[in-house]
């Protein structure tokens, strides 16, 4: 065998469990269990196999295997279109959809990950060429730890304070403390939100956490994410039983409001406060530069 074998093998091990580790279904159900799975885990052994066999390559001066990876990274930028075009194509049968904000997220997220996995198989391989085995599994844990850092991101629980209130009426408007949610005429329905309704308000931290939650498609993935997990009381065709998030303009405050099946309070909360915290609904306005006003 050759004197390779053994690094490239330990690399696409390492790639490829790197690639299973960071693949998690959780109460979304994305991605799908089985079948879902199988594709990104097969992703993920040839992203493991383009990082193990870079290094062997550029030392025996075959400097093609850059073009390799050049060749995956636009490979990989598929996988960002396959998800966005399933997810959007999905978001429509859903009770309460994703937003288009929410499905960007996901998609960029399975197309790093796939990054991830060619750098923690490229990093095992040269350690273990360089020094011996042992360092490689120690680099690879290292880069592991790294991956998994970089897969976590921010939660909203880390930009709000989340606070519950029962929902009112006033005449026909329902209110989630002093935030307007929309108007409901009908007693029946107005009967039917005050039984399974629940109100929250998110109290940002700071001015760049207001805009942030100011974000439509933010907080669409806020409702989402409640109605999935604790399921949402309504059908097609039912508008006013619609969850909304509403803000209030003076404070940036967001009022939300839901209909679960399980009227969980604490458990609402805590699904609230997971919710990640979008890349493209970051704002940071407080971080302009003063020179740059009227520009």
């Amino acid at each position: 065998m050759s004197e390779y074998t053994y690094p490239i093998l330990l690399g696409l091990v390492i790639g490829t469990a790197t690639r299973m580790y960071m693949l998690r279904t959780d109460y979304r159900q994305y991605p799908t269990y089985l079948h879902g799975k199988i594709i990104h885990v097969a992703l993920g052994f040839i992203a493991a196999g383009l990082g193990t066999v870079a290094i062997p390559s550029i030392m025996e001066e075959d400097f093609t295997a850059i073009t390799f990876l050049t060749l995956a990274a636009s490979q990989f930028r598929e996988v960002r279109n396959m998800e966005r075009n399933t997810l959007t194509e999905l978001d429509s049968y859903e009770m309460v959809p994703r937003g288009k904000t929410y499905i960007e997220g996901i998609a960029i997220a399975f197309e790093s990950r796939n990054y991830l996995v060619i750098f923690t198989s490229l990093v095992s391989t040269l350690v273990y060429l360089l020094v011996n085995i042992w360092a490689a599994l120690l680099a690879a844990v290292i880069c592991v730890i790294i991956a998994k850092v970089l897969m976590s991101g921010g939660r909203l629980k880390d930009i709000v304070e989340i606070e519950y209130v029962e929902p009112r009426f006033d005449g026909p408007g329902l209110y989630v403390d002093n935030i307007y949610i929309m108007n409901i005429g009908l007693p029946q329905r107005q009967e039917e939100v005050l039984r399974y309704g629940m109100g929250f308000i998110l109290k940002p931290k700071n001015f760049n956490s207001r805009s942030t939650i100011a974000n439509l498609g933010q907080r669409q993935a806020i409702l989402h994410d409640v109605s999935t997990a604790l399921g949402v009381y309504r059908d097609s065709g039912t508008p006013a039983l619609v969850p909304l998030a509403k803000r209030d303009l003076d404070d940036g405050r967001v009022g939300v409001f839901v209909l679960p099946q399980e009227k969980n309070i604490q458990r609402a909360i805590k699904i609230i406060g997971a919710v990640p915290t979008l890349e493209n609904a970051i704002r940071m306005p407080s971080e302009r530069h003063v020179e740059g006003e009227g520009k």
